[in-house]
Parts: C-alpha cells; structure tokens; sequence
C-alpha cells in the first residue's frame, strides 16, 4: 500500500480542491437566493426555482461527494503513516479540520432552509459567512507547508488577520454596493 501513498494524496489534494470549489461557491448561491426572495414576482419564482437547482446540483454532485472522497483519502494517508499524528501541527491542523466540517454541516443546514424557503440571514451576513471556508483554507495550507512550531502561530494569527480585512472588505464593497446598487 505504501507503494500507492503519492497517488492517494493527489487523490485527497484533488478532492480537497473540489470540496473547496463547492464551499466557495455554496454561499454565493444563497446570496442569490436570498436576493431573488426579494425581487417582484415573476422574477423571484423564476430566480428562485433556478437557483434552488443549482443549489442542490453543486451540494450534492459536487461538494458531499468531494468531502466525503476528502475524508476517505486522508484517513488511508493517516493509516499508510500513522507517526505523523504526533506532530503538534497535525493536531492543530485536525482541529481546523474539524472546523471545516462544522462549517459544511452548517451549510448544509443552511441549504435546506433555503430549498424550504425559509430565509433566516440576510445576504450581507451570507456575504461574511462565504469568508469561513477561505480563512480554514488559509490556515491549513500554512500547517501544512510551514509546520514548524513558531512558524505555524505566526501562520494562524495571520489567518486572523486575515479574517478581519475580508470583514473590512466586505463592509466597504456593502458602502459602495448602496451607493450604487448596479455594482
């Protein structure tokens, strides 16, 4: 099996993109979902049923699918490799690990209020909640890379730092986005 390593982790870095691509993606579309709740009728039920197609397209051909192969291929990485659970980085990166999931069970709830019409975040507030899967992204790519102990602190308070211009961003494109509704 040890043999076959290099090609289960491209298999697992594949996945992972794929699984991002749906968590990147995935807020964007109830953005719009929540926007087209808002429109006059006709459009909101044409905007509305489309979206709600592309939805569960991306979720359930795309996203689950991706995490559930994410999953699969790491935990046969961990087993082909066990001593590399005791690095203090994979500890920390497991713990974003769990993170990504709470967030990708959250979504999923969040789309099956969607799909039931039941609209209960505004579309700023979707806007921030995008940013989740960026900044797990972030931390996890430095982890992995940078491992070293100091290194990776410096990493993860930069991931926070990170956080914090993409709220910033968020409330600047809002202020512009009132201005002028068309951008």
């Amino acid at each position: 099996m040890q043999a076959y390593y290099d090609y289960i982790k491209s298999l697992h870095l594949i996945f992972v993109i794929t699984w991002f691509a749906g968590l990147f993606y995935i807020p964007r579309l109830f953005v719009y979902q929540i926007e087209a709740s808002q429109k006059p009728s006709p459009d909101k039920e044409i905007l509305g049923k489309q979206l709600k197609l592309m939805a569960k397209r991306l979720w359930f051909i795309i996203t689950w699918p991706s995490a559930i192969l994410t999953t699969i291929f790491a935990a046969s990485l961990l087993i082909l490799r066990p001593g590399i659970l005791n690095d203090s980085w994979m500890h920390v990166k497991l713990g974003f690990v769990l993170l990504l999931f709470i967030y990708h069970l959250k979504s999923h709830l969040i789309y099956n209020q969607l799909q039931r019409d039941i609209i209960r975040w505004s579309s700023n507030q979707m806007r921030i909640w995008n940013e989740g899967s960026t900044i797990i992204l972030f931390a996890v790519i430095f982890l992995v890379i940078v491992r070293d102990a100091v290194n990776w602190i410096y990493g993860v308070l930069s991931i926070f730092l990170l956080g914090v211009l993409l709220m910033l961003g968020i409330k600047l494109y809002k202020r512009i986005r009132d201005k002028n509704p068309d951008a």
